[in-house]
């Protein structure tokens, strides 16, 4: 349960700090899109940061099979918000487009995430 919210505390942190430096020192720099790009960045590693306070909370008090399962889904919003939102962030800041191609498999981490989520809520036993 700390881990999760250890991770949700530092991504939560990272995400405002992102969004503040979009906000305010990146407005003239980038073009429009690039700081959309970054701006998205920020605000999905706020929801997902957000979503690790949820595994944190419901691995308090969970079980056996439910704590591996909540352990997967957090591992899996982890690596989607280092790839989905670090490659925004890079694709922003350096214009790689190729990173552009690397963002999606970040979403799949995403969708994992929240998929291991739904699986706990149906085979979950009351």
């Amino acid at each position: 349960m700390r881990t999760w919210l250890f991770a949700a505390a530092v991504n939560g942190f990272i995400a405002v700090a992102a969004g503040a430096f979009a906000a305010h020192g990146l407005g003239g720099r980038l073009s429009p899109e690039a700081l959309g790009w970054f701006e998205t960045g920020a605000r999905y590693q706020a929801y997902h940061a957000l979503a690790l306070l949820g595994v944190a909370a419901l691995a308090e008090r969970a079980g056996s099979r439910t704590a591996r399962l909540l352990t997967i889904s957090g591992s899996c919003f982890s690596v989607g918000i280092a790839v989905f939102c670090g490659s925004l962030y890079l694709l922003a800041l350096t214009g790689e487009r190729w990173l552009g191609a690397v963002t999606p498999i970040g979403g799949v981490g995403f969708l994992a995430g929240w998929a291991t989520i739904g699986l706990i809520s149906v085979t979950r036993r009351p």
